[in-house]
């Protein structure tokens, strides 16, 4: 199992796990991205399980799983909405960090520390797989998307996110990111593991899943906020994808 997790990308994240919930600290990127992200995820799920988002608990009797969970920003609401949720990370320090938060929320949430292999080899099964913002950390993404893919139940939803790997990405998610705004630690990311759109839909397709819906996340530097973009993949882009019924 542990060859399926870089050690080196897991350390970044353990050395900023305190500061998870802290929206002006080293995950202020998430937190300003997180009302976009959860807008995509519900928008998503409402439709492929035909669920009316407005009704209270509509999530419930959805099991959802968040691969790379960090200190539980997108598990927290899954939760309040009524699904059962499970939260995994391969950064061993994170899960007291996101266990405290939920608890003092009041939320009941299973946090793990583990990967999706090992959740694979365990027989675990879920509705929605969320893998957002992991997957360009990964050594062997193929392998790892694969690994997720067989965690979805027949009919199973899973939700993947990344970064393009372009000229554009470079400029605004590493140098513009790490270096001038300083939002990330340096070497953060690595530009050469960035995946382009058409080599994660090939991949989930290889995994056995059927891509149903992509777009983009862009960031508004004058509303200095997130929005949901039908073209502009050409940074952070998300990808829906379904398992066959049958």
């Amino acid at each position: 199992m542990q060859g399926a997790v870089d050690e080196r990308e897991v350390a970044k994240f353990e050395a900023m796990a305190a500061e998870w919930w802290d929206p002006e600290g080293k995950f202020r990127p998430l937190h300003m991205l997180n009302p976009c992200r959860l807008d995509y995820i519900t928008g998503q799920i409402s439709a492929h399980f035909a669920r009316a988002p407005r009704a209270a608990g509509w999530l419930a009797g959805l099991r959802i799983l968040d691969i790379g969970c960090g200190g539980g920003l997108l598990c927290e609401p899954m939760a309040r909405l009524g699904a059962d949720v499970v939260g995994v990370d391969a950064a061993e320090r994170n899960i007291p960090v996101a266990r405290l938060h939920a608890e003092r929320a009041g939320l009941a949430i299973d946090y793990r520390h583990g990967t999706a292999e090992g959740l694979a080899a365990a027989g675990e099964r879920f509705d929605v797989v969320l893998n957002m913002e992991v997957v360009e950390h990964v050594p062997d993404p193929a392998a790892y998307l694969a690994a997720c893919a067989g965690l979805l139940r027949p009919g199973g939803l899973m939700i993947t996110s990344t970064i393009n790997r372009t000229a554009r990405s470079f400029a605004l998610a590493i140098v513009g990111a790490e270096y001038v705004l300083r939002w990330l630690p340096r070497g953060t990311h690595d530009w050469r593991r960035f995946i382009t759109p058409q080599e994660l839909g090939a991949m989930l397709q290889a995994a056995g899943l059927g891509p149903v819906d992509r777009k983009g996340f862009v960031f508004d530097p004058l509303r200095w906020s997130w929005t949901i973009s039908d073209r502009d993949l050409a940074v952070n882009y998300v990808i829906a994808a379904e398992r066959p019924a049958a």
